[in-house]
């Protein structure tokens, strides 16, 4: 009994001591992994520098142009990178090159930043709720409620806002509610995105969702 009594104090340290590291390391790597995808897509000062290189190039100048697309950008400085801050961007670069944006620039480097996050995070926020689902969804290629939803959280990912904007993508996914993918109904999807991304289709996009959802159904 003394021999029992002698080793458990040693039993219960050790049963104690290994679950706590393993607790403790988790959470700071799940959360540490949670705080850079939310940075991916901010003008914090790395995505900063991406979009003044971008205004080197065109200008061949070290110092960045007043009121030029990095000017802009940095009106938004660790802002998320939205359709208001993606516009500001545009009319900065214009005033750089004359009126016109350049395949490359400037913006479209924000909008590859932007694209990047949204894809990564969309693939962790929902991959486990696609892989349950899939298999039982009906893919009739037409807009319906899961279809607009699936636009609507696309929009989402470019805006950073939980409203939809007016006239935005899923504003026109609306107006073919419950009809055909058409080709009509694609344009105006793509009209409805260029609007809240001045002007450019994003890879991965709301357009890109209905164009998706239009081939699962043909397969």
């Amino acid at each position: 009994m003394s021999f029992l009594t002698s080793r458990l104090p040693s039993i219960t340290r050790a049963s104690i001591s290994r679950p706590s590291s393993r607790f403790t390391q988790s959470p700071h790597r799940y959360f540490s992994a949670r705080t850079a995808a939310a940075k991916a897509a901010n003008l914090n000062s790395e995505n900063l520098s991406k979009i003044t290189d971008a205004e080197k190039r065109l200008t061949g100048q070290d110092q960045p142009v007043k009121g030029g697309p990095t000017a802009q950008a940095q009106k938004h400085a660790n802002e998320p990178i939205t359709s208001q801050a993606l516009h500001d961007v545009t009319q900065g670069e214009k005033k750089v090159t004359g009126g016109e944006r350049v395949k490359g620039g400037p913006t479209s480097t924000a909008q590859s930043i932007l694209s990047k996050s949204g894809g990564n995070q969309a693939k962790r926020t929902s991959s486990s709720t696609i892989s349950s689902s899939s298999s039982n969804q009906s893919h009739n290629g037409t807009l319906d409620a899961d279809t607009i939803s699936k636009i609507t959280e696309k929009e989402k990912q470019i805006t950073g806002s939980d409203e939809p904007v007016k006239g935005g993508p899923t504003a026109q996914a609306q107006k073919h509610a419950n009809q055909p993918i058409t080709s009509e109904a694609l344009h105006d999807i793509t009209e409805g995105e260029k609007k809240i991304t001045g002007g450019e289709r994003l890879k991965g996009g709301p357009t890109s969702a209905a164009q998706s959802e239009l081939g699962k159904s043909r397969s």
